[in-house]
Formats: structure tokens, C-alpha cells, sequence
């Protein structure tokens, strides 16, 4: 429990810096230099004022400079990344999967986040994440793909998590282009953006097939639901409104990878 609690607080730290890549990544700033800044008066934010989750509820959610509101956003991606990191390490202990989905979560209520507020899958995050998934499928193999039920009996396992992971990628991403393509053609109208396929192919590289095509799925639903509800409320123009897809990708994604890869795997475990 204390690796845990240990990971949450690591978690705190990272999502502070989600928070700058979140706003920055967006508007093609920095995330290095300068320091934290109210986005309202420009004034560096000191560092007493910048304790994750902490600050903001001292400050209640406004800065001290010009009294301006801060995003309620900052303290909610803290604390989420703060449940990733622990909920990973508590499931999976002090491992390179622990680290794996760490990694993948954070990656995940960055895009989230940065799709609802601006409309904006950032590379950084998408390709730079698809690069990581495959690295990561060397190190923590995955435990089942296409490849693999083509190979009974692997003779390098690394290897063949690493083609798994990588056609997991190539797949979804063309499979998501295809649909997009085709609504295209149909309504004459884009219907999903390529930082959308980007996104699908980073979470095959970490999850696999059959995790992105559950996650695609789980997502459209989401999607539907919400997105539809969300305009019937507001009375927005549903020919018009451009949904934050990568969103409900994000937290279908959060889903499947957390509650079903980890906790699966910790039954696994437990069963073994």
C-alpha cells in the first residue's frame, strides 16, 4: 500500500505537468519555459501557489494576483492521474507493468482533456505515445494479439508482442480512417480528424486488438449517448457541432485498460 500511496503522489506531480502540456501543447508553446503562469495576467505563479491540488483549494480556485478563476480542470487532472499511478501500482505492484500503464494513463487524461478544451489531439501525445506502446510491448509482452493466435507456440515472445502491437496500430488506425473516409464521401462533411486515428493507433500499440477495437466501440457508444444528449440540452445544431471524440476515446480507453488489463491481470495472478 505505501508503493502505492507513494505513486499516487508521483501522480500529483505528473498531472501538474499534464495541466502545462494541456494548455501549452495546444497553442504551440513551450511546456519548458517559462514557468507556470496565470494565463490571465501573465504573472508567474510562485511555488507555494502551484502545489498540486493543494494550492487550489487555499487559493479557492482563483489567483492571487488578479483574482482571476482558475480551470477547475487543474486539480481534476491531478487527482486523476494521481488514481492512475495507484491504482496501477496496487494492482500490479513495482513492475514494468505498473510502469506501462502509468505511462498509458497518463497519456490518455492528457488527450482527454486537451480534446474537450481546445479540439486538439497533440502529436506529441498520440505519436509519441504509439512509439511508447510499442516499446513497452517489448518489455510487457502482450498477452494475446492476432499474431499470436496465428503462432501457437512463439519462439521469441518479445519479438511477436512487439509485431502484435504494431499491427494493433496499423489496423485500427486505417480501420477508424475507412469510417472516416467513407462518412466523408457520404455526408460530404469531415466526420473525424486525424488526430482521432493517431489516437486509436496509440491505444493498439499499448492494448492490443482486441483492447482498441473494445475501446473503439465503447467509445462510439459514449459518444452517441452523451454527444446526443449534451445537444438536445443545449440545442446545439447536430449538422454543426464538432464532438470531442477523442474524449469519450479517452475514457472508453481508461476503461477497458484499467478495469479490464489490470484488474484481469491482478485476478490472473491471484487465480495463479
Amino acid at each position: 500500500m505505501m508503493e502505492a500511496l507513494l505513486a499516487a503522489l508521483a501522480g500529483l506531480l505528473i498531472g501538474s505537468f499534464l495541466n502545462v502540456c494541456i494548455y501549452r501543447m495546444p497553442r504551440d508553446l513551450s511546456v519548458v519555459k517559462p514557468r507556470s503562469f496565470c494565463p490571465q495576467c501573465n504573472q508567474m505563479i510562485a511555488w507555494f501557489d502551484n502545489i498540486p491540488v493543494i494550492s487550489y483549494m487555499v487559493l479557492a480556485g482563483r489567483c492571487r494576483r488578479c483574482g482571476h478563476r482558475i480551470s477547475a480542470r487543474y486539480p481534476i487532472v491531478e487527482l486523476l492521474t494521481a488514481a492512475a499511478f495507484f491504482w496501477s501500482v496496487r494492482y500490479l505492484g513495482l513492475t514494468l507493468a505498473a510502469l506501462k500503464y502509468c505511462v498509458f494513463g497518463a497519456i490518455l487524461i492528457a488527450l482527454v482533456f486537451s480534446d474537450l478544451e481546445e479540439r486538439i489531439l497533440p502529436d506529441e501525445f498520440t505519436l509519441g505515445g504509439t512509439a511508447l506502446g510499442v516499446i513497452f510491448a517489448a518489455l510487457v509482452p502482450l498477452k494475446s494479439g492476432i499474431l499470436r493466435l496465428m503462432l501457437m507456440s512463439p519462439k521469441n515472445e518479445r519479438l511477436l508482442s512487439v509485431a502484435d502491437a504494431l499491427f494493433a496500430a496499423a489496423f485500427c488506425a486505417g480501420a477508424l480512417w475507412g469510417v472516416g473516409a467513407l462518412y466523408q464521401k457520404l455526408r460530404h462533411r469531415e466526420g473525424l480528424g486525424l488526430g482521432d486515428v493517431k489516437m486509436i493507433a496509440m491505444v493498439g500499440a499499448f492494448l492490443g486488438v482486441q483492447g482498441a477495437l473494445l475501446t473503439l466501440i465503447a467509445g462510439s457508444l459514449l459518444g452517441a449517448i452523451v454527444g446526443l444528449a449534451y445537444i438536445w440540452f443545449t440545442g446545439k445544431d447536430a449538422s454543426t457541432y464538432e464532438l470531442p471524440f477523442g474524449t469519450f476515446l479517452g475514457v472508453a480507453a481508461l476503461g477497458v485498460g484499467f478495469f479490464g488489463e489490470v484488474v484481469f491481470n491482478w485476478y490472473s495472478r491471484l487465480g495463479a
